[in-house]
């Protein structure tokens, strides 16, 4: 075959294996900040919430939720978030403070980053089941806005849940209800609301099937894909839209194991990652990945979209437990389970764990968790620093040269320390 019909073979296998939901995941996304942007000056509420927040009550009360962390990943994916932080930095904000917190009040200051910054916010939502800084961070931005902040707080889960949180939870989910009755000047409608949550459980759900996809050799996608396809269940869960998008990329995903479509031309090896992406990196790993046939399988952090032991006559009181128990909000030897339970699932030949320097509760307690994985499971573990999105955290060199060593090493077995 001549050089041209090689390029064309290529081209044409890189083309059957391309992801097509891509297209729509960035027409929903660029839709919804269109019209949060649009409702900046209207009779609109605009709410900022934590990632780890729950987003239902919002949409049936007809409120916009804005997500400054989903904001921080894209600023950070298009190599902007340093500046934000600069500027964050030079009003007197800790470099050791999340990069997430400093970029968002960089724009915030600046109205920087790929959309010109955020609307302003009616109102803030912030709960701690995933860090204590959002309480701060929040706080901060209320006194800029001038706006009001509601803050949904959610106990430590040691082991299994007990009573006295879950209870302590849904007052939490009633007391969050009656601050939007007061803010929107709307009742709560629990007829609205159960529908919302049936939407959002559904869209959750089909991730979950989604990611279960790649339990089948090839995988059809890699962690890579699967941490710019969550986009719309971390912002727009309990909307239509929503699962329109998730019905249509698992038709896909189960499309591609029918075929045998692989999402690399060479599979040799499965990989488990632990904490959030280094954003402006993906495009780099994911090329050295492609080249060490090694294929991210699962990880912790998509997975925390997935809702699992709902009650449908008790939508409060289920919504109010999940919040409770995110995977930032349990013990380490519960943590421990979900990753020897994952390992399991997807068939992987190690784990490497993002030791993130701005995200101290995902990072506490990684060693221990990477001795834990390696005994139970036998399988080795590689521990990489880096930062979501400070960059001037990151050495590039030493990275890819501790994962090539680590690859290689594979069917060695131990810790990759």
């Amino acid at each position: 075959m001549s050089s041209d019909g090689n390029a064309d073979a290529r081209a044409a296998d890189k083309e059957r294996r391309r992801i097509k939901s891509t297209e729509a995941m960035r027409d929903l996304m660029v839709k919804y900040y269109t019209e949060a942007k649009a409702a900046e000056g209207t009779d609109k509420h605009i709410a900022w919430i934590t990632s780890g927040a729950p987003v239902e009550p919002l949409i049936a009360f007809d409120v916009i939720p804005v997500y400054p962390e989903n904001h921080g990943a894209m600023c950070g994916a298009a190599h902007m978030n340093v500046e934000l932080c600069e500027a964050a930095e030079a009003r007197g904000f800790s470099r050791d403070l999340c990069s997430y917190a400093r970029g968002d009040i960089g724009s915030a200051l600046t109205k920087g980053g790929p959309i010109g910054g955020l609307p302003r916010p009616t109102f803030l939502i912030a709960c701690n089941n995933i860090c204590n800084t959002v309480f701060k961070w929040y706080e901060e931005l209320s006194r800029f806005f001038g706006v009001p902040l509601f803050i949904y707080d959610t106990p430590f889960v040691r082991g299994e849940l007990p009573a006295h949180i879950a209870d302590y939870s849904l007052r939490q989910m009633k007391e969050y209800i009656s601050f939007l009755e007061k803010t929107t000047n709307k009742e709560y409608d629990e007829q609205h609301f159960v529908e919302v949550a049936a939407k959002s459980l559904f869209a959750s759900g089909l991730w979950a099937e989604v990611l279960a996809c790649n339990q089948h050799r090839p995988a059809p996608m890699t962690c890579f894909d699967a941490f710019i396809m969550m986009a719309p269940i971390v912002t727009l869960r309990g909307t239509q839209e929503v699962v329109d998008f998730y019905q249509g990329l698992l038709a896909e995903m189960r499309e591609r194991v029918e075929q045998g479509i692989g999402i690399l031309p060479s599979e040799r090896y499965r990989v488990l990652w632990d904490n959030i992406p280094v954003w402006y990196e993906l495009r780099n790993l994911g090329r050295l990945f492609l080249e060490l046939e090694t294929c991210l399988v699962a990880d912790t952090y998509t997975s925390a979209w997935t809702f699992e032991d709902v009650d449908p006559s008790d939508p409060l009181g289920s919504m109010s437990k999940i919040y409770a128990e995110v995977y930032l909000n349990i013990n380490l030897e519960r943590m421990a389970d979900k990753i020897e339970s994952l390992a399991a699932r997807f068939d992987v030949d190690g784990m490497i764990m993002h030791s993130n320097r701005s995200c101290k509760p995902y990072s506490l307690g990684q060693y221990d968790l990477a001795k834990e994985f390696t005994r139970r499971t036998g399988k080795p573990t590689l521990v990489i620093e880096a930062d979501h999105t400070d960059s001037r955290w990151y050495n590039r060199a030493e990275v890819e040269t501790r994962i090539r060593d680590f690859v290689e090493n594979l069917l060695g077995g131990g810790v990759g320390l």
